[in-house]
């Protein structure tokens, strides 16, 4: 029996990773605890495991005495004498070696579950401590059960979470498949660790630049700020403490074949990578890029900033959705406003088309006053609207947030969608065109190095955006 139990906590050791010692330190534990049980708290014994030799022995040490008053600290001198086969006297040990079998089923069943116990609770600390210290680092794993909304990875035999939020929309993801992610988080719970890791979260992103651009995994570049979303597109901002190296043209590489196996393992996601600046108004006219900027307006405290930019840069600037000033904002950590350069044009939308969300009667009001679009109410006065039957303040401030919400939606989908048709054409042209040539930001490298230098000018490119749209947005 005693060979079983420590051939089977062998096995642990070899399967499971778990300390030699640390596992002896618990078996003694369990069989102290055992021997409290059977021979009561003031017993004196030792317990003696040696996993080389597969063998535990429990040694029980009493005191001999004349006459017995605690059967568990004493022997009668007789007895002792009979047991070892020695003459001791009054007043010596008698330590005898007591066998597992005669602490009955019960007692050993309910050491076993002791001991299962103790070391499910080490293995729970060494996957909480292993992972607590991988957050932010990169692991390969294998994907062996997909449901509607997670996907759980196996890896080094355990388990690891990766929730609906924390994935490329656009992937599918299989069972079998080998997959990349950044450890995001290790929650505790009341079983096992939860490790959460992700492919969405920007940290994922910048894990695989430094992984492979060399200049970023030694420090020469760094990363300074990202914004992202997952699949569709991100702004990466770097900075070179070497003046000799263009920051911008070492993520790239020649031809773009390092940010290529990026964009690849993102699923084509666009990435921009730009240049950091700490002038905000440079950063913000690089962040962006392609729309070409007339003026920017900063209040610092507020943290906004009001971009003009000419009638044809509009589309650009906003991107497709909004994605493109919208990722510029989270980059700078600026609010941008976007100004159209003249002012004229401004979209507006009649007060009929509210009735669902200001009522008819309202609207009927509002425009026997005048009052027929939403720039009407806009850019009337407080005194104007108080003069439509049953207005207050508060009911003026809650009806213009609802047309200036709407209206900016509408401005958004509008420009978009001038952005959209524009670079379908841009698309069209590049087919025709045939493939782009290399970024014209990348200068040239000595023959067997693949890291773009400074041009000997002194330029510095401000940007680049590489992906599955790089042709056309990136000019």
């Amino acid at each position: 029996m005693n060979s079983e139990i420590v051939e089977s906590f062998s096995q642990m050791v070899r399967e499971k990773g778990i300390d030699k010692d640390i596992l002896v330190g618990i078996v003694e534990d369990v069989f102290s605890m055992m021997v409290r049980k059977r021979y009561g708290q003031e017993a004196k014994f030792d317990v003696v495991v040696n996993m080389e030799k597969g063998d535990i022995e429990i040694f029980l040490e009493r005191a001999v005495v004349e006459t017995v008053e605690d059967p568990t600290t004493q022997i009668a001198v007789e007895e002792a004498r009979r047991l070892s086969g020695e003459v001791l006297e009054v007043g010596e040990d008698y330590v005898e070696v007591v066998p597992l079998e005669s602490f009955g089923r019960r007692l050993v069943v309910s050491a076993k579950q002791n001991l299962n116990q103790r070391i499910k609770e080490i293995e729970r600390e060494q996957v909480y401590n292993e992972y607590s210290s991988a957050v932010g680092d990169i692991i390969v794993g294998e994907i062996y059960q997909t449901r509607r909304n997670e996907v759980l990875i196996s890896h080094n035999r355990n388990e690891l979470l990766l929730p609906r939020s924390e994935q490329i929309a656009k992937e599918h993801y299989k069972k079998g498949d080998t997959i990349r992610a950044v450890v995001k988080e290790v929650r505790k719970n009341s079983g096992s660790p939860v490790v959460v890791v992700s492919r969405a979260d920007p940290k994922f992103l910048a894990k695989l630049f430094e992984m492979e651009i060399p200049e970023i995994y030694d420090g020469i570049i760094e990363i300074k700020r990202i914004a992202r979303e997952p699949g569709e597109r991100a702004k990466v901002a770097v900075e070179s403490h070497d003046d000799r190296i263009d920051a911008v043209g070492a993520c790239v590489g020649m031809k773009g074949v390092r940010i290529h196996t990026i964009v690849r393992e993102l699923n084509n996601e666009n990435i921009d990578v730009i240049n950091f600046s700490e002038q905000a108004e440079t950063f913000i006219a690089r962040a962006l890029a392609p729309a070409k900027l007339k003026s920017i307006e900063l209040n610092r405290e507020a943290h906004t900033a009001n971009v003009l930019v000419a009638a044809d840069q509009v589309s650009l600037a906003i991107g497709r959705n909004g994605q493109n000033i919208r990722l510029a904002s989270k980059l700078t950590g600026f609010e941008l406003n976007l100004l159209k350069e003249g002012g004229e044009d401004e979209y507006d939308i009649d007060l009929d088309e509210f009735e669902d969300e200001l009522g008819a009667e309202l609207i009927g009001q509002m425009a026997a006053v005048g009052l027929k679009s939403a720039r009407d109410v806009l850019e009337a006065t407080m005194d104007k609207m108080l003069s439509v039957s049953g207005m207050t303040q508060d009911r003026v401030e809650e009806v213009r947030e609802i047309l200036r919400k709407e209206l900016e939606e509408a401005e958004v989908e509008d420009e978009s969608g001038e952005a959209e048709e524009e670079e379908e054409e841009e698309e069209e042209q590049v087919e025709e065109a045939g493939p782009p040539a290399a970024a014209a930001s990348e200068a040239p490298v000595p023959p067997g190095d693949d890291t773009p230098v400074q041009s000997p000018t002194g330029e510095q490119p401000g940007s680049e955006t590489h992906g599955e749209d790089a042709g056309h947005e990136g000019r």
